[in-house]
């Protein structure tokens, strides 16, 4: 068989066992898999090949849909070269596979950016962003670089939100892909934080692990991206750490509100530095868009920290002596980053619940203010039918006792991000945010 038919069997399979619980969708029960079968799962799209982009004599740019397998030309590395691994036939018929226990051809993030910039060359040049340097670095502790991205979901951005000066070839994903990994690629995280990701199984998943990280994705129980017509699956939130030099201690997905439902999904993890034995926690979120919905905001940070608070003294608790000191901490527990989308402006409760709680916790982009206590004036920039939206809504808090804030990646101006929000050049309508963190406390290094 195909390995590329292969690997897309696997792909489908783990989508509909994703959403299969998910109301308003109703995917096929797939037969037991074959050589030569696919599941059927009607309301995801599946990707087809198609010819590479090519110019328009009408128009600057025609936006032609590329292959899902192959990326640049052919004597080039291929992105989606994971996409075609030859898996086994025993590893498919296994009810409980996961996707991070596959062997991927490890791809070497240089070419794979060029090939990016290869297939982008026809789109106008990106924006460039700087680095702040905030405070001198030690050389005895490398920092952690994190990203903070809601990458925007291809259903909702063709489907439903509108965006009225964003021309509508400009959201294709057989572009539009190539990026959102361009940003990646350009500045290498080592823990990553998406939001509205539904492209996860055929696209992030297996890119990123040919790129050496491990992840976590929780995808939204009534996702609006089911509700658009050749959608791709639930959107939700995704956790990737580079896993060469963190150990996974522990995750878990938890739902960001008290006992009510809700749509808003987190991704939590325990993390363990392989070199130095240190231990901290990051926590991925969306919480509640939308004018109006202030205090169920509220309700759900307030909720999300709660827990927090409690998962903190409990593996804190469930630590030895050994552990402790490399974490660095006594009875306050284990450092905590909380990064995500909370769709509230810093004069929100939920934001005041962050800045106040237990957890001591901190903003990483306030380090851009000139107080130091100021947000940015903006980290997500659309236009829609009813008007502009400029507002910052994206935040990276970190543990202040246990990190200090090295560098911070500077928000782009006006004339940077274009007239059009998401556009040609920038793949959504939420800016990246970046920054570079490392433990106050010198590292107790392992031998």
């Amino acid at each position: 068989m195909n390995p590329a038919r292969r690997c897309s069997s696997l792909l489908h399979r783990e989508l509909a066992a994703v959403c299969r619980s998910s109301p308003g969708t109703h995917p096929e029960k797939p037969a037991p898999l074959k050589k030569s079968s696919l599941p059927r799962t009607r309301p995801f799209h599946t990707s087809v090949a198609h010819p590479p982009p090519t110019r328009s004599s009408s128009s600057p740019l025609l936006l032609g849909p590329l292959r899902v397998c192959q990326m640049g030309s052919s004597s080039s590395s291929r992105l989606f070269s994971t996409l075609a691994q030859t898996l086994s036939s025993a590893a498919l018929t296994d009810p409980h596979v996961d996707a991070d226990d596959y062997e991927y051809e490890q791809a070497d993030p240089d070419a794979l950016l060029r090939e990016c910039e290869e297939v982008l060359r026809n789109r106008p040049p990106r924006m460039h962003r700087d680095f702040v340097t905030t405070r001198a670095g030690s050389l005895q502790n490398t920092p952690i670089r994190v990203m903070q991205w809601n990458i925007l979901a291809q259903a909702l951005g063709e489907g439903k939100d509108s965006f009225v000066r964003c021309p509508m070839e400009a959201l294709n994903w057989s572009e539009r892909k190539y990026l959102i990994l361009e940003e990646i690629l350009t500045y290498r995280p080592d823990v990553l934080c998406l939001q509205e990701v539904d492209h996860y199984f055929d696209t992030f998943q297996p890119v990123l692990a040919s790129l050496g990280y491990q992840s976590s994705f929780c995808p939204k129980p009534c996702s609006p991206c089911l509700h658009v017509h050749n959608n791709n699956g639930p959107d939700g939130c995704a956790l990737f750490f580079n896993r060469r030099r963190f150990q996974l201690l522990h995750t878990t997905h938890r739902l960001s509100v008290m006992m009510l439902k809700t749509n808003q999904v987190a991704v939590v993890a325990t993390l363990r530095c392989r070199l130095t034995g240190q231990v901290f926690c990051v926590a991925v979120t969306h919480l509640k868009a939308r004018s109006g919905w202030e205090a169920f905001r509220s309700a759900q940070g307030a909720h999300l920290l709660q827990q927090l608070c409690d998962l903190t003294t409990q593996s804190h608790t469930e630590m030895d002596d050994e552990n402790r000191t490399r974490v660095g901490e006594s009875e306050e527990g284990i450092p905590w980053w909380y990064v995500g989308i909370f769709n509230a402006e810093p004069s929100e409760e939920v934001y005041r619940r962050f800045m106040t709680s237990p957890l001591g916790l901190d903003s990483a982009y306030k380090c851009l203010s000139e107080d130091g206590n100021t947000e940015p004036p903006y980290t997500s920039w659309k236009i829609r039918p009813s008007g502009e939206s400029r507002s910052t809504l994206d935040y990276i808090w970190y543990s202040e006792r246990a990190f200090q804030v090295d560098a911070v990646l500077r928000i782009p101006n006006e004339e940077q991000i274009g007239l059009d929000r998401p556009s040609y050049h920038y793949p959504s309508d939420h800016l990246s945010l970046v920054c570079d963190l490392s433990f106050s406390q010198q590292p107790h290094r392992l031998m």
